[in-house]
């Protein structure tokens, strides 16, 4: 079993030591070629999630206005 490590241990090192640099280099050097920019359809999108979000904490403050009319101790279950 020993020489079942050792025989992996090489190759391992290897791959730890060269290729996953590179790979790291290579992933996050696409990344920041686009300056870290949003494009126009995600700008789209996060004002849509921003216009949803919004009107999720509106209707809790709702929600929760009517529970504590109703059910004053609601918040201490």
């Amino acid at each position: 079993m020993s020489w079942l490590l050792g025989l992996l241990a090489i190759p391992l090192t290897i791959f730890i030591l060269f290729v996953v640099p590179i790979w790291l280099w290579l992933h996050y050097r696409g990344k920041q070629s686009d300056g870290g920019q949003l494009n126009q359809q995600d700008m789209q999108r996060l004002a849509k999630l921003t216009d949803e979000a919004q009107r999720m904490r509106d209707r809790i403050q709702t929600l929760e206005a009517i529970l504590d009319e109703e059910h004053p101790n609601w918040r201490q279950r």
